[in-house]
């Protein structure tokens, strides 16, 4: 049995149908209709009715998006109705199918490249057949497969995991910044179970001892404390510099987190000229291009950078205010978000205006209190880092494994009694 296949000499290809009639049927022939977004985990099951031509795929078959941006993705099939801008992928005996899964999209970046179509993207089916897949005896594949699975499972708990604990990050903020912690170190009781321990306020029902403030309150003995830019001839786009100091920009400024990828820099000249626009250790970054209000805190230890038009950067009073639950607001807490919207044109948020910034208003706990409370929030975004970590190193794992077990550069034999034994311990 030759090693290396072309996958249309040893699979079929059945692309779905639409079905019946539209989504939403309920008789007791129901069947989900597998798009993309339910095989992602990102959308519940949709229930049609099938047709007579309807393509039917089974738990673990392979399923290929035929069209869309993302043609050339495979998926783990749930039992269903085959989506219209999918296919159906079936092997003959010669593959075990949990194995065919595994190869078929270890091959999945080259054929992603390789879609056709000026308007929608869709797989070239002369590229999807010539493809070739590494074929081992059955019984490797087999094991093959249950390596590769373990370590789908490992992923998909932390996966999980991660997702869990994000939710229980957002919902203790929100707690914390409603409620407090008492002399006890615990959360206070609800406004409902105790209501003279709350007072009302513009941001709803907050503990009596609070204040509200916005943020042109909580900014810093700087000059400027508030600042965007600069902006026209202040720096042209030639007087970037290929080392120097960084000019920071949206793609430094993730959700939470600061990315110290630096591509843009000036001279220590054009710095001094323009140092009103220098971001100081704990600012409030937040994007107003791209994505819209996105917000970090800058590192400690930045040493000399710029700010860009494309950001805001804020510098709070410290001793008044944390800047880390200043930033999680930002990003996550209702009351923000409602506030940012005032500026959307067109259901489009297109940037962030001053104004609108200088306005948003935060609860102001004492600040022993919101340090209590930045502890809690830091230990819990410290495990999901940890877990965050953990999650690279099992995919970076298996990448490898699969560059070695199914393409047939490593022997597999000896690889696969090494991995028995690790797959153990995951």
């Amino acid at each position: 049995m030759s090693d290396l296949v072309a996958l249309g000499d040893h699979a079929t290809v059945q692309k779905g149908r639409p079905p019946a009639g539209e989504v939403g049927y309920s008789g007791c022939d129901a069947l989900p209709y597998l798009s993309p977004e339910y095989l992602r985990g990102n959308a519940g099951a949709e229930l049609v009715k099938p047709s007579s031509d309807s393509v039917l795929a089974q738990d673990g078959e392979t399923i290929l998006l035929w069209d869309g941006s993302n043609a050339g993705e495979f998926f783990k099939a749930k039992r269903g109705i085959v989506a219209s801008t999918m296919a159906r992928i079936t092997p003959d005996q010669t593959f075990s199918p949990a194995y065919f899964l595994h190869v078929a999209k270890h091959s999945e970046r080259r054929l992603k490249g390789k879609t056709n179509g000026t308007g929608i993207p869709h797989v070239d089916r002369e590229i999807l057949e010539t493809a070739l897949l590494f074929r081992p005896q059955l019984d490797q594949q087999v094991k093959i497969a249950q390596v590769l699975d373990t370590f789908d499972i490992a992923i998909a708990q932390t996966e999980a995991i991660i997702a869990k604990l994000k939710l229980v990050k957002r919902g203790l903020l929100h707690d914390l910044l409603t409620r407090g912690i008492d002399a006890n170190g615990e959360l206070r009781p609800t406004q409902c179970e105790a209501p003279q321990l709350y007072q009302p306020s513009p941001l709803g029902w907050l503990p009596r001892e609070w204040d509200t403030k916005q943020i042109a309150e909580l900014l810093g003995d700087f000059d400027p404390a508030m600042r965007s830019g600069p902006f026209g001839s202040a720096l042209l786009k030639q007087e970037l510099v290929e080392t120097g100091i960084p000019l920071l920009g949206i793609d430094n400024v993730h959700t939470e987190r600061f990315v110290a990828n630096y591509t843009r820099f000036v001279t220590q000249r054009k710095f001094t000229q323009l140092v009103r626009y220098a971001v100081r250790p704990n600012d409030l970054m937040i994007t107003i291009m791209g994505t819209v209000g996105r917000c970090c805190l800058v590192p400690e230890g930045i040493g000399h950078a710029l700010s860009s038009k494309h950001t805001w950067s804020l510098s709070l009073d410290q001793n008044a205010y944390s800047p880390y639950l200043a930033m999680l607001q930002v990003n996550y807490s209702p009351w923000v978000v409602e506030h940012f919207s005032k500026d959307q044109q067109g259901g489009t948020m297109a940037a962030i205006r001053a104004e609108t910034l200088r306005s948003t208003r935060l609860p102001v706990p004492p600040r022993e209190e919101q340090r209590l409370m930045e502890e809690r929030l830091r230990e819990l975004s410290n495990r999901i880092t940890s877990e965050v970590d953990s999650l690279a190193k099992r995919q970076l794992h298996k990448a490898g494994l699969m560059d070695d077990l199914l393409t047939g550069r490593v022997r597999v034999t000896p690889l696969l009694a090494k991995l028995e034994q690790a797959t153990g311990r995951l």
